[in-house]
């Protein structure tokens, strides 16, 4: 029987696994709805591509439109000021590279006498020992004769052929003019389309704000505009801080090619900031112009040596350093999103969808974090995690990795403590494990692995202290500390037991005497034969109490009458269980305290072995809150 074959002997509520669902019809549209858009891209880039641009220049020149606007201009002043700001920016940088690069091409003749001699250097100290190289080769492998070909017969005098002489047509006037004015319009074209766009953009902001919520968000007014200015927010303050970061490397390395003399320092600091927008090659890309320029310049080597030096520690510094610092956690996209956007817009818009492509995947990333049927797009490029820490470490029991589970919590005890951990992760992988068990949807052998796991992380985890704020263990009574002075009890769901080990080794933490039983123990035929003596509480553990909570009340009645006079504590680790919500239930249930944490597990009982807290008569129940209130009134003389 292969491993993929169900043991016929095994119940059928450990086999039988949900079948799976056929993609949704929604899934499916949106899925041919990318296909097709990205098909019109790549077709009508040359309409897009101005659009996609104007936007990006759009989203950088907001933050300057608001502020003149809180200077209190008007929009169309605001606007025509950010636009012509923009614009002279561009015009003096574009003068001044033409001029760098008229004064580098005047230099060519010079640059390529020193670029021969070099070369001719190295030929002669490196390519000119070649040939005696391949000769001792050649002594020092036994050759084979070679046999002679045969002699090819004489051939039969052929006739010359005639020549062909090809000549074309002339150009007319029409042509000549449409091959020069071609290159020269297409760019002017582009940027007038650009500066249109851009300029209706900023103007009617809000309309487009209306029309994108109108789009995406006419159910739920509220979320659909937060969620629009927020991302509007967040991708101007990206744009605006990378081009600042940008044109700071770009000066830092024109300053620095200029301190070491490379020619044209103005036109290499432009193209580093160019290029920097091309992720992790980008900057690498822009050093090599410099270094061939100051290999050319210098008949030695130590230019172009001080210019590779410059470029190592520069983008380092910046992309390690200098923008951890003014992103804070990251940028929203994945390292893996970065590689795999470079590669996608270069070969749909070429060196220009190059250069874009990290604003534009922000872009679309932003939109998935706000846009449901968008939202595989912020799963697959975003930088949070594809899991929750809980869901990971479910998927890790479900594998039968325990090594992985410890190396994922001890990232989380690095800076928590370990109740936290067990609230936070632990119990919520648990119970994503015991719902999957209610619907059957786990093997025999998987909720094995899950329990297996869960133990041999309570065990790794028995050497770690546990620091919990508000919880003192200083003044526990001798008789809390014995064995088995708290009584675990598991519930009856197949994980309660692992659930209760992880109260049991927190209580052990803190000084409290402890001990743990199956719910078995405290069945109707042997829960009169469980010994009691010693104990000064008894919890409870449950992951959930699904459906009427009857089973829980006979269970409770069985424990109030093997401990009467003994405060008795439900744990239910599920924040939404209607046992925690209703004080009537409690009442009728008859346990003194309702927790749906591990932490105020310990909490109330390390405050009742201190006497912080009076224990509270048999079979009343209110919430933490009331009982800390309680107790503190008593405490200071006053009534309850």
């Amino acid at each position: 029987m292969t491993p993929a074959e169900p043991n016929r002997s095994q119940p059928s509520s450990e086999i039988d696994v949900e079948p799976a669902r056929t993609p949704e019809t929604r899934g499916l549209m949106t899925l041919v709805f990318g296909i097709v858009v990205f098909m019109v891209l790549y077709v009508a880039q040359e309409v897009f591509l101005p659009i996609v641009l104007a936007i990006l220049l759009a989203f950088l020149l907001a933050p300057f439109v608001d502020l003149m606007r809180r200077w209190h201009l008007g929009r169309v002043p605001s606007v025509i000021i950010a636009v012509l700001f923009a614009l002279g920016i561009i015009a003096a940088l574009g003068t001044l590279v033409g001029y760098q690069f008229a004064g580098l091409a005047n230099d060519l003749p010079r640059y390529q006498a020193t670029i021969k001699e070099k070369v001719g250097t190295l030929r002669e100290r490196t390519l000119a020992r070649l040939p005696s190289v391949i000769s001792e080769i050649r002594k020092a492998v036994k050759e084979e004769p070679t046999p002679q070909p045969a002699p090819a017969p004489s051939p039969t005098p052929q006739a010359a052929p005639l020549p062909v002489e090809v000549h074309e047509r002339p150009a007319t006037p029409l042509e000549i003019v449409r091959s020069i004015a071609g290159p020269v319009l297409h760019p002017i074209a582009t940027a007038g389309i650009v500066l249109v766009v851009v300029i209706f953009i900023l103007l009617q902001r809000e309309d487009l704000r209306d029309r994108m919520i109108r789009l995406f968000g006419a159910r739920d007014l509220h979320r659909a505009t937060e969620a629009i200015d927020d991302a509007g927010r967040r991708l101007s303050r990206y744009f605006l801080i990378q081009f600042g970061l940008n044109a700071s490397f770009g000066i830092m390395i024109g300053v620095g090619l200029w301190l070491i003399g490379v020619p044209s320092p103005i036109l290499w600091g432009v193209v580093a900031a160019l290029m920097r927008f091309v992720p992790y090659i980008g900057s690498f890309i822009a050093a090599t112009f410099p270094i061939l320029v100051a290999a050319a310049v210098e008949p030695g080597w130590s230019m172009a040596l001080m210019v590779a030096a410059l470029f190592l520690i520069g983008e380092p510094l910046m992309g390690q350093v200098v923008e951890p610092l003014v992103y804070g956690r990251g940028t929203g996209l994945s390292p893996f999103a970065v590689v795999l956007s470079a590669i996608f817009w270069t070969w749909l818009w070429g060196p220009v969808g190059l250069v874009i492509a990290v604003p534009l995947t922000l872009c679309l990333v932003v939109l998935g974090r706000h846009v449901e049927r968008l939202e595989f797009l912020s799963v697959l490029l975003g930088d949070q995690p594809a899991l929750t820490p809980a869901e990971n470490l479910y998927q890790r029991m479900l594998a039968g990795d325990p090594d992985e589970a410890l190396d994922s919590a001890e990232h989380f005890l690095k800076s928590r403590a370990p109740s936290a951990y067990y609230d936070e992760v632990a119990i919520e992988a648990l119970r994503l494990a015991a719902s999957d068990a209610d619907r059957g949807v786990l093997t025999g052998r998987q909720l094995a692995q899950v329990k297996e796991v869960a133990h041999a992380l309570v065990q790794d985890l028995n050497s770690y202290e546990d620091v919990t704020e508000g919880v003192s263990t200083l003044e526990i009574g001798e008789s809390w500390k014995a064995d088995g002075a708290i009584l675990c009890v598991a519930g009856r769901g197949p994980l309660d037991k692992a659930a209760a080990a992880m109260l049991t080794q927190l209580l052990e933490k803190h000084g409290l005497g402890r001990r743990t039983i199956p719910y078995e123990a405290v069945s109707r035929s042997a829960a009169f034969n469980l010994d009691v003596g010693g104990v000064q509480m008894v919890c409870l553990c449950a992951l959930d109490i699904s459906g009427t909570p009857a089973h829980l009340r006979y269970l409770l009645q069985r424990l109030r009458k093997l401990v009467p006079d003994i405060p008795i504590l439900v744990g239910l680790w599920s924040k939404d269980n209607a046992v925690l919500k209703d004080t009537s239930l409690q009442a009728a249930l008859g346990a003194d305290y309702y927790v749906s944490s591990l932490r105020e597990a310990l909490s109330i009982c390390v405050k009742l072995a201190n006497g912080e807290e009076e224990p509270r008569e048999s079979g009343s129940s209110a919430s933490s809150g009331d009982r800390q209130a309680a107790g503190a009134s008593k405490r200071r003389g006053l009534p309850a």
